[in-house]
């Protein structure tokens, strides 16, 4: 084979790989929009701090997507475990309290046992 077969040759598969490649990036391109995201930055930031890596791209918000159906996971802050600790003084049952803080229950009990303020079994 001559040298100028080769390279027709070797053009061609260079030419069908481009075309895999461009049809690989526009899946990836729609991708962020697939997934909630604005902007293939944010993405790439939410995907780089889920891995545990550090990302240059601009910090942004990442919400619970729709369709999992899930609400975002609550800030237990300061003022929301005195809450918890007034509403338990006033009677207030785990229940009633993680509804009226719009916290889940388990997010209660951890409080209440942080705080002391649960019984010990048997006692």
């Amino acid at each position: 084979m001559d040298l100028y077969a080769q390279l027709t040759k070797a053009r061609q598969q260079v030419a069908a790989l481009e075309k895999q490649l461009a049809q690989g990036s526009r899946k990836l391109l729609v991708l962020p929009a697939k997934y909630g995201f604005r902007s293939m930055d944010s993405f790439i930031a939410a995907l780089q701090q889920a891995a545990g890596g550090s990302s240059t791209a601009p910090k942004t918000k990442v919400t619970v997507a729709k369709s999992t159906g899930r609400k975002p996971r609550a800030k237990i802050t300061a003022e929301t475990k005195a809450k918890v600790k007034e509403m338990v003084k006033a009677e207030k049952t785990g229940t009633q309290i993680a509804k009226a803080l719009n916290i889940s229950l388990p997010s209660v009990q951890n409080i209440k046992k942080e705080l002391g303020l649960v019984k010990k079994r048997g006692k």
